[in-house]
């Protein structure tokens, strides 16, 4: 199968829809619905179903979605890594770090001061995400290396070191009744209907259904949580530098998370290598 024909599959199967499929890949719908077909006729499978109501996916055109997205995020994570090896062979080299906003700042600065000690380091970009976005960031190839947090980062595919685990805290409103009790259980905050939980926006940038509010940083979070209108349970190191007007209370039962460091296991470039040396030896 050729990266065109996947293209094509995948703007069909998410659209559900020929023509608007066709529009979104500046093509006609002809050489579109032929390319399909043929694919089709080459696995000997049914990808799609043409009925009257639209188009739906096959159980087979269910599995080539997946697979698709795959390798055409490994094609551009390859792109994308090879012009930063260019880059680095005339003389520009850099790594990519991906790390989610608001979350580990201390270590975040003790990695980058760690590495930056190391003979030949390269330059480090730091790139902050939102919530989950680190992962994709990494499989994509627009980062090289990500500091992601078990288990809510998907590592599956990646090579992995521990740093540290650690309990997750509530954090309030400071002058909210609860902000005063040395501890709470989960059941407690999310029971809080004067506080919800924060709807943080899907891989495909949805928000799920809920009566808390939309959030997209963490920046935003802290706001709403300051004036009242929800809170969020999070890593006890997101204690660390909390604005005026909140607390963080301990939430005995929240799952314990553990930050890792993490890269593709194909990985041969030495500053990569470098900054997992720098972060295992903190």
């Amino acid at each position: 199968m050729e990266t065109r024909e996947l293209r094509y599959f995948v703007a069909v199967a998410e659209e559900l829809h020929f023509g608007r499929a066709a529009r979104r890949l500046g093509i006609a719908q002809p050489p579109l619905s032929r390319a399909i077909g043929g694919l089709e006729r080459r696995l000997g499978a049914a990808l799609l179903e043409r009925g009257s109501r639209g188009v739906t996916l096959t159980g087979a055109g269910a599995v080539l979605l997946r697979e698709a997205r795959a390798a055409l995020d490994a094609v551009e994570a390859a792109e994308r890594r090879t012009r930063r090896a260019a880059l680095a062979t005339a003389g520009r080299p850099a790594v990519v770090l991906a790390a989610k906003a608001g979350a580990c700042d201390e270590l975040l600065a003790k990695l980058l001061d760690a590495y930056s000690a190391e003979p030949g380091a390269a330059e480090v970009d730091v790139v902050l995400c939102g919530p989950g976005e680190q992962a994709r960031v990494l499989r994509d190839g627009r980062a090289d290396v990500a500091l992601l947090h078990r288990p809510f980062d998907d590592t599956a595919g990646f090579d992995t070191e521990d740093l540290y685990t650690e309990g997750q805290v509530a954090i309030l409103p400071a002058a909210h009744p609860l902000g005063v009790r040395p501890h709470l259980l989960l059941a407690e905050v999310t029971g809080l209907a004067d506080l919800p939980l924060p709807r943080w926006p899907g891989p495909d940038g949805a928000f799920p259904d809920g009566p808390g509010p939309q959030v997209r940083d963490h920046t935003q979070l802290t706001q709403l949580i300051a004036l009242g209108r929800a809170c969020a349970v999070v890593p006890e190191s997101g204690r660390t530098g909390l604005r005026e007007g909140l607390t963080a209370v301990p939430v005995l039962d929240a799952p314990r998370v553990t930050t890792v460091i993490a890269w593709p296991p194909h990985s041969r470039s030495t500053a990569v290598a470098g900054l997992v040396r720098a972060a295992t030896s903190l």
